[in-house]
């Protein structure tokens, strides 16, 4: 089955502090909500420590034009992701040797933060050596659930093509869609909640003899499922000035009525349950997520230390966050061959995402 090989996460150069952000918010809120203070409190009870972003903080005290910021978008989104694939391709904690980009059949780019046309995959070609013949495959407003998608997207290319090797860069800029004039409860808890993170993910099919330094996990299976009737549990709003977020604060309920049994099937299909999964790779979402698929599971807290961890250092980076979560696991040491993970992802449409993997 196809394996993940490599794993890099790169880290935007501006690292903040929750009270940082907290006090800056209250500065451009204060005067619009009169119970302030409680609303505040969604900064400190988030379990986020720290965040990246691509901008100083002060940079978020005046508007900018969705010109302006959609211009930073491609720039950066560009710059950081052939650092992080260059980081992937290099990375000798899990490669015994070097991939040399001209190798690569396809990249699939996800993300949803921003808009370019050409996709910023282009753009980076332009930067790297790679082959004129590559397949090209963005894929744009899976949200959250891109970096599960995005692997499900290689799995499937790998399985039609044993012998190709894949790129999956995921990349979000949240911080760029910041709505300065926008007053909503939205944009608060987005301001206290989402970062700015890029990931890259090198994925083979069968045929490919590449030696690695550990155990790496192989994909066995994934799964999609779709919510009908869902489009406004999460996503953008797009208006004149950018993209506006949309929450719904139904998504922790709906995750503890509607993942468990998604998951229960797709494990029973494989003659497993729950119980039997050794890693929960999870895209924490958020606190209350976290705890919703501990809920709706039955997994301790243990269970999802690791998302936890990467939540708490990098808040919600949407569509890379998964992949900082897997790397962790690979990097960890503890995985052994043999041994079984569950991958998921949610995100707008509402939609979900599973994978299970192998170590081999």
């Amino acid at each position: 089955m196809p394996r993940i090989l490599s794993v890099s996460s790169f880290q935007p150069p501006y690292k903040v502090e929750q009270e940082k952000t907290a006090n800056l918010t209250k500065r451009l809120f204060q005067e619009d909500f009169k119970e302030i203070e409680r609303l505040l409190n969604v900064f400190q009870n988030g379990d986020i420590k720290t965040r990246h972003l691509c901008v100083p903080l002060d940079w978020f005290e005046k508007p900018h034009s969705f010109e302006e910021r959609n211009q930073l978008y491609i720039e950066l989104a560009t710059q950081y992701g052939v650092e992080a694939i260059q980081a992937c391709l290099k990375n000798k904690f899990f490669l015994e040797e070097e991939i040399s980009s001209m190798d690569i059949d396809a990249i699939l780019f996800v993300s949803s933060s921003g808009i370019s046309t050409p996709s910023v995959d282009a753009r980076i070609m332009n930067k790297l050596s790679f082959s004129e013949n590559m397949k090209r495959i963005p894929i744009w407003g899976l949200g959250c659930a891109g970096g599960a998608s995005g692997l499900s997207r290689a799995y499937d290319y790998c399985l039609a093509h044993p012998s190709a090797k894949v790129l999956l860069l995921c990349v979000e800029l949240c911080s760029l869609t910041f709505q300065h004039g926008d007053r909503s409860k939205s944009n608060l808890i987005g301001a206290s909640l989402f970062a700015d993170g890029v990931a890259c993910a090198l994925v083979s099919g069968d045929d490919v003899n590449i030696t690695t330094k550990k155990p790496v996990p192989s994909i066995e299976a994934t799964a999609s499922k779709w919510m009908p009737d869902s489009e406004d549990v999460m996503g953008w709003e797009v208006k004149n000035n950018g993209l506006h977020v949309v929450f719904s604060k139904d998504i922790p309920a709906i995750i503890t009525s509607w993942l468990g049994p998604f998951v229960r099937d797709f494990l029973e299909q494989r003659g497993m349950t729950p119980e039997q999964i050794d890693y929960f790779v999870a895209h924490p979402g958020g606190k209350k997520v976290l705890k919703a698929y501990e809920k709706t599971l039955q997994y301790s807290e243990e269970k999802t230390r690791i998302s936890r961890e990467v939540l708490r250092n990098n808040g919600n980076m949407s569509s890379p966050t998964v992949l900082y979560v897997l790397e962790r696991f690979m990097e960890q040491g503890e995985c052994d061959a043999g041994d079984t993970g569950l991958l998921t992802a949610l995100g707008p449409g509402f939609s979900g995402e599973l994978l299970l993997l192998k170590w081999k």
